[in-house]
């Protein structure tokens, strides 16, 4: 027996998360409120990525139309796909959501959308798909059933992975000679535990080592607990992260863990300390509003505005100079560096469309950054850059990204045991006692 086609009604929240959204439900059929299209008519002005996103899904529909009626069924695409229409916004007869929320809102045009195409299409399954959760309940409690778009999501056993893997038992003598030797061959030792790029607690009772893979030579690597520009790593994590941060052979680097952990001061300390192999050093991170008041309201100029989002990538530039006197030549190179162009801190929107050859780039709060956002920064790599994503998995801003759908977690998914990414989640808070114990336990 043929399964049964379903109708999937996509709200705009989908559109802008994956403006490859529509092809992505196989052979069931596909709709969209024409609320939803006047939506992306307003966000299709602008840089950045979600104005990209609505530009895409626009040109995407009136490829398809041609010289139809989206009113009526068409054929999205080849076999494979199902089809596609626009619904009109109507009132179904059994049940309003404008009468049970509220009047003139988008979200229960919605909804309303998708409960008349449920009573035009009796024989088929509707279900409403947003990244919106609130709107996902108030579908479901009219009865209309409603999910999360999840293409692109990703499994909690990879999220819920330590931060290293141990190696226990080992005798004596291959963790005294990797002292020895700084490199020995791998040779079975790390068993089904072997990853590309991989750190690892090598133990032989109070014996221990600290070391990563190399899938280049095959061999298995001491790894130290070194300064770096003037940081010194304060716990095994710190050197991981510093060794993946350092090694020229790894081309992206995430590197995840919660606020205390040192994960941006790591990035630019190793950025400093690489600073004559790439032409340019950039540090971004996404606008996102602060308590939700979107960037044009706060006072000032251009600078001014986005001066609060950027404090904190200054701030640890600044505690990496107060290492050195003024006089060190430490010091005097990241000035030199401030003032050439060299190192330049900037909101990641700024940056969109450059060419990131010869240029180390670490992106701050990545978290909140959509998979299709990811995407985008990665591949506009070229020959010579390295690029470095940091964020908490725990910390997300955006309303429609949780700890599995954001872009951090999708590198992290899509990228594990490839030879030129490397992962390194921190643990230990390393900022204050106090951070530790909020983060413990509040």
């Amino acid at each position: 027996m043929a399964k049964q086609t379903k109708i999937f009604v996509l709200d705009t929240s989908v559109l802008l998360h994956d403006h490859h959204s529509l092809v992505h439900f196989k052979k069931n059929d596909v709709a969209i409120p024409i609320t939803v299209l006047e939506e992306l008519d307003k966000f299709k002005v602008g840089n950045e990525i979600k104005n990209f996103a609505a530009r895409e899904v626009i040109r995407f529909i009136d490829k398809i139309a041609g010289s139809g009626n989206l009113q009526d069924w068409i054929k999205l695409g080849g076999s494979d796909l199902g089809k596609f229409k626009i619904v009109l916004d109507s009132t179904p007869t059994s049940i309003n959501a404008e009468y049970i929320f509220s009047v003139g809102k988008n979200d229960h045009k919605i909804i309303n959308s998708a409960l008349v195409l449920k009573e035009s299409e009796p024989t088929k399954e509707v279900i409403l798909v947003t990244k919106d959760i609130n709107l996902r309940i108030k579908a479901k409690a009219l009865g209309l059933m409603s999910e999360d778009y999840e293409t692109g999501k990703v499994e909690s056993d990879v999220l819920d992975e330590d931060a290293f893997m141990n190696i226990e038992n080992l005798d004596s003598s291959i963790i005294q000679s990797l002292f020895t030797k700084d490199s020995i061959p791998e040779n079975g030792i790390l068993g089904n535990k072997k990853t590309a790029n991989g750190y690892y607690v090598l133990k032989n009772g109070k014996t221990s080592s600290l070391a990563y893979y190399n899938p280049v030579t095959d061999h298995i690597d001491r790894v130290d607990k070194n300064y770096v520009y003037g940081i010194k790593a304060k716990n095994a994590e710190q050197a991981f992260a510093f060794h993946a941060l350092l090694n020229n052979n790894i081309k992206l680097v995430a590197l995840q863990g919660v606020a205390g952990t040192g994960k941006t001061l790591l990035a630019l300390a190793s950025a400093l300390e690489q600073h004559n192999q790439y032409q340019q050093i950039i540090l971004a991170r996404p606008l996102v509003p602060l308590s939700n008041k979107e960037i044009g309201f706060l006072p000032g100029d251009a600078n001014d505005k986005i001066a609060p989002y950027m404090e904190p990538l200054w701030d640890n530039l600044k505690f990496i100079k107060s290492q050195f006197g003024e006089n060190e030549k430490k010091h005097k190179a990241i000035v030199e560096m401030e003032k050439e162009g060299k190192l330049v801190i900037t909101p990641l929107a700024f940056i969109r469309g450059r060419s990131l050859s010869n240029i180390l780039f670490i992106i701050d709060e990545a978290q909140n950054l959509t998979p299709h956002e990811v995407k985008t920064i990665i591949t506009r790599a070229g020959e010579n850059t390295k690029i470095v994503f940091t964020g908490d998995l725990k910390q997300i801003d955006t309303p429609y990204l949780d700890e599995h759908s954001c872009g951090l977690a999708y590198i992290i998914d899509r990228l594990q045991n490839q030879p030129l990414f490397a992962n390194v989640k921190l643990e230990k808070g390393e900022r204050s006692e106090l951070a530790n114990l909020a983060n413990d336990l509040l």
